[in-house]
Parts: C-alpha cells; structure tokens; sequence
C-alpha cells in the first residue's frame, strides 16, 4: 500500500467505466511479454486490512484460474506483504536473474482518483502510505486507488470497505486473463 503522490501514469482508468475489461487487456497485450517464461505477478497487500486487499484478492482470482499459466506470488491464503516481500523478491531472483515482474497493489489517492486504475512502466515502491521502506518491485506497476489520502492512513486502510478492492480485482484479473487468451489465440493464427 502506498500514496499515488505523482500524476505521471502511462495509463489510467476507472474500473467501472463501460468497455475497461477490453480496453485493459489491450493495454496489457502491449505491455507484457506473455511469450515469457519468466513473467511473474507479485499481488502486494494483506487480508487484514480491508484497504490493502487488492493484490491478494487479484492474486487469488489468477491463481484459480486453470487458463493463467504464470506464476503468482500473492494470494488470500499466502499473502505477499512487508514482512516477506524481500525474501519472495530474492527466491524469485534466485531462480530467474531477470524475470519480468507485474507488480500490483492498492494505494491512497486524491478523492477524484478514487477507483481509479493506474498503470507505469517501472516499479512501485510498497508501503509508502503507511511509512515503510521496502524494496521497490516491478517493471510494470498496476495501483489501484481504494480511498482517499492524506491523514490517517493507517485507519484510512482499516475502514476501506471491500467492496471496492473486490471489484477492482476482479477487472484487473479478468483483463490479464482475457490478454493473455487474446495473446495466445493471435499466436495460434500466426503459427498456422
């Protein structure tokens, strides 16, 4: 969890708006390398806080999925969070030196930015909101914006209701998996 302080994003939607589904996996489809073997989810976040469940929520929602074959580190059962993100980062380097990260988490945001979807190349940097220091992850970073900034973020998180890190994870799952159909249908048509 931490602040989207900068407005500089590659890309941004509301998960709610009519098409984003579509429009997500598009951007995906040019974003990630789904011929990788070595692409990885890092779903940052805890299910003890409402607030901080976008990243376990959608990492359970792929890791169900029997059509998503990459590999995901965060779940609701076996969450990635600040007392582990180090050591998942070094397991995962340790077996690919250069993996391809997604890395995706809730953060705090101005109040027209809530539900907002936010999307850069580069790494995000976990625990910010809440004052920690943790290793930055990622070389695409997907944020999602589940409540307003500015003063007590820590309770901020705490009274977030789920409803909507629920429903932004599942757009975001659902716009990986339908990418990666697409990716996978498009290869199949150019292998024939």
């Amino acid at each position: 969890m931490h602040t989207a302080l900068s407005t500089n994003y590659d890309y941004r939607i509301h998960y709610n708006k009519t098409g984003a589904v579509w429009k997500l996996s598009t951007y995906f489809l040019e974003q990630i390398p789904f011929h990788e073997e070595s692409l990885t989810f890092f779903c940052i976040g805890t299910d003890r806080s409402t607030g901080d469940a976008l990243g376990p929520l959608t990492g359970s929602h792929l890791a169900e999925s029997l059509l998503f074959p990459f590999h995901v580190v965060g779940t609701l059962e076996k969450p990635l969070h600040a007392l582990n993100l180090q050591q998942h980062l070094e397991e995962r380097l340790a077996m690919e030196p250069s993996p391809f990260i997604v890395a995706i988490d809730a953060c705090l945001g101005r109040s027209d930015s809530v539900g907002h979807l936010l999307f850069h190349q580069g790494p995000l940097y976990p625990g910010k909101a809440v004052g920690k220091e943790l290793p930055p992850v990622g070389n695409l970073s997907i944020k999602g914006v589940v409540n307003i900034s500015g003063f007590m973020e820590q309770a901020v998180l705490q009274s977030t209701r789920l409803h909507l890190p629920f429903e932004m994870s599942r757009i975001i799952s659902r716009s990986l998996q339908l990418a990666y159909g697409r990716f996978k249908t498009g290869n199949e048509r150019l292998s024939q």
